[in-house]
């Protein structure tokens, strides 16, 4: 029996009929516009009594909200897509500006209200969220409330988030329009970022190596332009910080992940400690390639000679196979993205470098972008992304404030899908020399987020710290990328890659600060998940959905003390999930002894 062909190039057409050009979509963005307008209007003019009375009239602001909110996202969502799928789509680049002014009033309008919301005493506040669809929101109200208390008065906010648009967002614009015009020169020809970034795992050193110089040669000749991009972003950020008397530039990520310092601490803690092991990886990894030393363009090198190329057609199939061993609904949700062209993986030229998952609210469907040429970091990649399309597939009944998990939680999703596909593919290998290159593909997952992303944590806490003082130029910013990268590989490496922080678009992104560590948590806290899910069997899947369902309810603390029955801010949780990763390495260094 023949599978289904899948489709490399996603559709966009059934939300709006044109790409950039669509009158749909134009008629979309003006409606847009008035539900957030009717919105800020109606808070401006709301009066609360501070009475039980007031129930009403917060409800249906809370439901103008959500039509507002779902309207943005869903442009929000079609713009990213535009502007991934064609750097040289200069109309996406004006739709980008007219959804963030969008973005930069609806957040006006949320400021007028937590406001109002944080001037209920807190007597009248417990009874109007006993009933109703307000006790259904009690949380993410809460938190808003609380969350208001310890910000500016409401045009104060007001201001900085009007003046967000062509400052903050202007810069992060400002990144993407120059990583537009980055195109990375070859013996073999012109590569946009997202097809060099996959030739770091071609098996001819050579050919690493070239595009990796290359690559390095393409930042630096506009290092001045990254760093002042990244200097104003920081100093942005930084005086909003000031203004509101916060003293710790990880307030605010901590906050948005909804995560105790205690936890990050630990977390970093643990990994800190863990180094050695994964440096014997490393070291063995070069024997193997026949080097005295890794290059940061070694990394991802294949081991072995066996065939590691897999199409999109094979990946898909092994993905969803692998997700039907874990529950149903899983591999039904990743039947129906890859059959309703869901995805965007097609290798060519003009598209963006990564890979990201969007959901689009009013249609209820997800998008999924990434360069697919067959690699098995691809494949986990896109299986990462069906992650996060599934938790928001999970949650597709809540209503809209219950489903805005924080990243941290997202992440876990992602992760754990991908562990899902990465362990089974480990067990079910044919050979030795199958498995030991499964084996590895693991094992890189494991060394990118407990030291590539330690590497990120580590410079940018530093960064932030220096930038308090004053602009970093580029040689500095290389210098502190240097010596976070070293620390962070744990000495390992013979060459790093100073330019890190021009090339990495997570340090430009404004929508969440410090877009780093919520990744290591996602994965470490997935392997918990992971490590119940294998004990109980198919069955878990129903307590997984019941977990994802209340990831955007509820502190990651409260959720592992829910679900997992752990305390997140003590080290033994993190040494457990830390353990499996060391497990992994053992097995990868017995084989290849």
């Amino acid at each position: 029996m023949m599978s289904v062909t899948y489709s490399e190039v996603w559709d966009l057409d059934v939300f709006f009929e044109g790409g950039s050009s669509s009158v749909a979509f134009a008629a979309h963005l003006e409606e847009t516009g008035n539900a957030i307008s009717a919105l800020r209007k109606k808070v401006e003019g709301w009066q609360p009594s501070n009475q039980e009375s007031d129930r009403g009239d917060l409800a249906d602001l809370v439901e103008m909200f959500d039509y507002a909110a779902k309207k943005l996202l869903q442009a929000g969502a079609f713009v990213s897509c535009l502007q991934a799928q064609d750097t040289e789509d200069k109309k996406a680049d004006q739709l980008r500006a007219s959804a963030t002014e969008m973005s930069a009033a609806l957040q006006t309008a949320l400021n007028i209200f937590d406001q109002k919301l944080a001037g209920f005493s807190d007597q009248v506040w417990l009874e109007l969220v006993k009933t109703g669809l307000l006790k259904e929101l009690r949380f993410v109200l809460d938190e808003r409330r609380e969350q208001a208390a310890e910000k500016l008065s409401e045009k104060e906010e007001s201001a900085i988030s009007a003046l967000t648009i062509d400052g903050y967002h202007g810069w992060s614009q400002m990144y993407d329009l120059l990583v537009s015009s980055t195109k990375i020169k070859t013996k073999s020809g012109t590569l946009s970022v997202g097809q060099a970034a996959n030739k770091m795992s071609d098996p001819d050193r050579n050919v690493r190596k070239e595009v990796f110089e290359k690559w390095e040669n393409a930042w630096a000749e506009k290092e001045d332009f990254y760093s002042s991009t990244l200097n104003h972003l920081a100093g942005f950020r930084l005086n909003v910080y000031k203004l509101r008397g916060w003293d710790d530039v990880l307030k605010e990520p901590l906050d948005i992940n909804r995560m105790e310092k205690g936890t990050l601490e630990a977390m970093w803690e643990v990994i800190a400690g863990n180094k050695e092991p994964f440096v014997r990886y490393l070291n063995r990894k070069a024997k193997l390639l026949g080097l005295e030393k890794l290059s940061w363009y070694d990394l991802d090198a294949p081991v072995g000679s066996a065939e590691t190329k897999m199409t999109f057609q094979a990946g898909a199939d092994f993905i969803v196979n692998h997700f039907a061993k874990f529950g149903k609904e899983m591999a039904d949700f990743a039947k129906m993205a890859f059959k309703n062209k869901w995805i965007e993986a097609e290798d060519r030229p003009g598209k963006a470098p990564g890979g990201f998952h969007t959901y689009f609210p009013e249609s209820g469907q997800s998008r999924i972008f990434m360069t697919y040429s067959g690699t098995l970091s691809n494949v986990s990649t896109l299986a990462h992304e069906l992650g996060h399309g599934f938790h928001t597939y999970a949650m597709r009944d809540l209503h809209l404030l219950n489903r805005n998990y924080a990243m941290n939680v997202a992440e876990t999703a992602s992760t754990f899908a991908e562990m899902i596909v990465s362990d089974a593919a480990v067990k079910g290998a044919g050979s030795k020399e199958e498995k030991l290159i499964l084996l590895e593909d693991k094992i890189q997952r494991s060394v990118s987020l407990l030291m590539n992303i330690h590497a990120r944590y580590l410079f940018e806490t530093r960064f932030y710290e220096e930038r308090k003082h004053g602009a970093v130029n580029a040689e500095r910013l290389n210098a502190l990328m240097t010596q976070a990268q070293t620390e962070a590989y744990g000495g390992a490496l013979k060459e790093y890659h100073p330019l890190f922080w021009a090339s990495k678009l997570h340090f430009y992104i404004t929508g969440v600060p410090f877009y780093n560590f919520p990744y290591t948590f996602g994965f470490l806290f997935s392997l918990g998940i992971y490590a119940m899910a294998q004990e109980e069997g198919p069955g878990y899947e129903k307590k997984y959905i019941a977990l994802l369902k209340d990831s955007a309810s509820m502190t990651v603390e409260d959720l592992a003390k829910k679900h997992l029955d752990v305390d997140l801010t003590k080290k033994g949780f993190w040494e457990k999930a830390v353990r499996t990763c060391v497990e992994d390495v053992e097995e990868f260094l017995a084989l290849t002894e």
